[in-house]
C-alpha cells in the first residue's frame, strides 16, 4: 500500500501543473500597461482608432466591389468573375486585424497589446490567403472548361474532387505556417503528413493518374468534345471527356472508351483543326512512253489538278517499276473537311485518267509474257503472227 501511494504520488508531482497566480499575474500586468498606454497615449489612440475606421471602411467598400465585377462578366467563369469573387471572399475579420496592424505602432501600443495584435493579424492573413488562392485555383480551372470539355455530370463529379483536393492542400499548408509562426515544431507534423500523403497516393496511384490526365487534357487541350482524332489505328469523334476515361466514336459507329492516362501515352491526331487533306497517286506510265511526254507529265498534273478545285503540291518521276515508269503526284484539298477532300480526290483521278487519255499516255498494268522454245532451241514470241502450217501454242496474261 505504501509503494502504491508513492507511485501516485511522484506521477502527481510529474503532472503539469497551471499556476494560477502566474496567469494571474500576467492578466494584472496586461490590464496595468493598457490602462497606463491609454492615460499617456490617449490622443495617438483616438487618430488611430479614427484611421482605422478610414482604412476598414474603405476595405469593406473594395471588398464589396466583388459582386459587381462579377455581374459584369457575361458568362460568370471570365477572369474578371474569378478575381471578383476572390474579393468578394474577403473576410470581415482580416479586414479588422489589418487596419489594427496597420495603426497599432503609430498608437505607441505596449509591447503586449502589440503581439496580441501581430499573433491575430499573422492568422487572419494566412488563412484569408487561402481563401484567395482556392477561389482562383478553382475559378482557373472552371474557366478552362467552360462550355468545351467535360459536360454534365463528369463535370460535377470532376469538380467535386478537385474543390476537395484544392481547399484540403491549401488549409493544410495555411494550417501548417500558423502553427509555425507560434513557434511550434512543425517538423514531426509535415513529416507525417508527407508519409500519409505517400500512402493515399500508392493506394490510389490508378485513380489519381487518370484525374491528373483528365486535368492536363483541360489544361493543355489536345483535343475538345467533338473533335474527329486518330489515335494508333483508331479513328473517330469525342463525344465525353470523363473524369477518368474519354470515349470516342469510331468511324462504323461503335463507341470505344480509353483511360485518360493511356490515351495521353500515346500521339494523338486531332483532325478537326488540321488546316488540309493531302492525297497521293501512283501513276504508272508504259515504259513505250515518249521522254518528251513524260517530261511533260507533271505540268499536265499541275492543270488538272488546280482544274479540279485542288492545290497542286508536287509530281515527279521516282522509280523504274516492274512494268511501268511510276509518278508521284501530290496535291491538296482546299479544307480539312474529309467528304470534301474524299470528293476532290476522286473528281481528280477521272480528270486524271481523261487527260491521259487525251494525251495518248498509257497507263501501265502488270503483264506477263511466256516464251516459247522451238524444235531448234530458238524462243518462239506468242506475240508474233502465227506461221500458216499452223498456231502458236502461247500463253498471256
Amino acid at each position: 500500500m505504501t509503494t502504491n501511494n508513492t507511485a501516485a504520488a511522484a506521477a502527481a508531482a510529474r503532472k503539469p501543473t497551471i499556476d494560477t497566480a502566474r496567469v494571474q499575474d500576467q492578466a494584472e500586468s496586461l490590464i496595468n500597461s493598457s490602462l497606463s498606454w491609454l492615460h499617456t497615449h490617449w490622443l495617438q489612440i483616438l487618430i488611430g482608432i479614427g484611421a482605422g475606421i478610414a482604412v476598414a471602411a474603405a476595405l469593406f467598400w473594395l471588398r464589396g466591389l466583388g459582386p459587381r465585377i462579377v455581374a459584369r462578366s457575361r458568362t460568370g467563369t471570365g477572369w474578371s468573375a474569378v478575381f471578383g469573387r476572390a474579393v468578394e471572399r474577403t473576410h470581415g475579420f482580416f479586414i479588422v486585424m489589418l487596419s489594427a496592424k496597420l495603426v497599432v505602432g503609430y498608437a505607441g501600443a505596449p509591447a503586449d497589446v502589440a503581439s496580441t495584435v501581430t499573433f491575430l493579424f499573422t492568422v487572419a492573413a494566412v488563412f484569408q490567403v487561402a481563401v484567395w488562392a482556392r477561389e482562383i485555383i478553382l475559378g482557373a480551372i472552371e474557366h478552362r472548361t467552360r462550355g468545351e470539355h467535360i459536360g454534365g455530370e463528369a463535370l460535377g463529379s470532376a469538380m467535386g474532387l478537385i474543390r476537395l483536393l484544392v481547399s484540403f492542400g491549401v488549409f493544410a499548408i495555411a494550417f501548417v505556417v500558423v502553427l509555425d509562426n507560434l513557434g511550434v515544431n512543425v517538423t514531426g507534423l509535415v513529416a507525417g503528413l508527407g508519409v500519409g500523403g505517400i500512402a493515399i497516393g500508392l493506394a490510389a496511384q490508378g485513380i489519381f493518374a487518370d484525374l491528373f490526365a483528365a486535368l492536363a487534357i483541360i489544361f493543355d487541350r489536345p483535343f475538345r468534345r467533338g473533335d474527329a482524332v486518330t489515335y494508333d489505328s483508331t479513328s473517330g469523334n469525342v463525344e465525353e471527356i470523363g473524369l477518368k476515361s474519354t470515349r470516342i466514336r469510331g468511324i462504323d459507329g461503335e463507341l470505344r472508351v480509353i483511360s485518360n492516362k493511356n490515351l495521353l501515352d500515346k500521339e494523338i491526331q486531332n483532325n478537326t483543326v488540321r488546316e488540309r487533306r493531302r492525297s497521293k497517286f501512283t501513276i504508272g506510265l508504259a515504259y513505250e512512253t515518249p521522254p518528251d511526254k513524260l517530261d511533260r507529265f507533271p505540268e499536265m498534273m499541275k492543270e488538272v489538278i488546280e482544274a479540279s478545285g485542288m492545290t497542286y503540291v508536287r509530281c515527279g518521276f521516282f522509280q523504274f517499276g516492274a512494268s511501268s515508269l511510276d509518278f508521284d503526284v501530290q496535291f491538296d484539298s482546299p479544307s480539312a473537311d474529309f467528304t470534301e477532300a474524299y470528293n476532290g480526290r476522286h473528281r481528280t483521278g477521272i480528270a486524271i485518267l481523261r487527260r491521259c487519255n487525251e494525251e495518248g499516255l498509257v497507263i501501265a498494268y502488270p503483264m506477263q509474257v511466256n516464251y516459247l522454245a522451238a524444235p531448234d532451241g530458238r524462243l518462239v514470241d506468242p506475240r508474233a503472227r502465227p506461221a500458216a502450217s499452223g498456231p502458236v501454242d502461247a500463253t498471256e496474261s
